[in-house]
């Protein structure tokens, strides 16, 4: 199965537990023990799962990328270690606010 086809299933399979979840745990009006959900908890978890599945592909991609260049130009691996270097602090920074922002949505959820 190719990776599209498991990305475009993924996202199909999302959209059904979004859609049948919400009238299963719909809260009645009359009874004050009925939980709602919200869904914030969900897209918490998988905001924060998405967020660091892209940053280990980048920095997949920033290891090979630099280490063909330094292969194919041995004379500026220095430079191009130190741009990797760089680009790779950028790129944990961002997953690191991903994170933070996933935790914050999570801890305002309510169940």
């Amino acid at each position: 199965m190719s990776l599209k086809k498991t990305v475009h299933l993924v996202g199909l399979v999302l959209v059904l537990i979004f859609v049948l979840v919400s009238p299963a745990m719909a809260a009645e009006g009359d009874t004050p023990a009925s939980v709602s959900f919200g869904g914030a908890a969900v897209g918490a978890g998988l905001g924060a799962g998405i967020a660091i599945v892209g940053a280990g592909y980048g920095f997949g991609r920033i290891g090979s990328a630099a280490l063909e260049s330094m292969a194919r130009q041995p004379e500026v691996a220095p430079r191009i270690q130190t741009a990797m270097i760089v680009i790779a602090a950028l790129l944990e920074g961002a997953t690191f606010f991903a994170l933070i922002v996933c935790i914050i949505l999570q801890g305002q959820a309510k169940f």
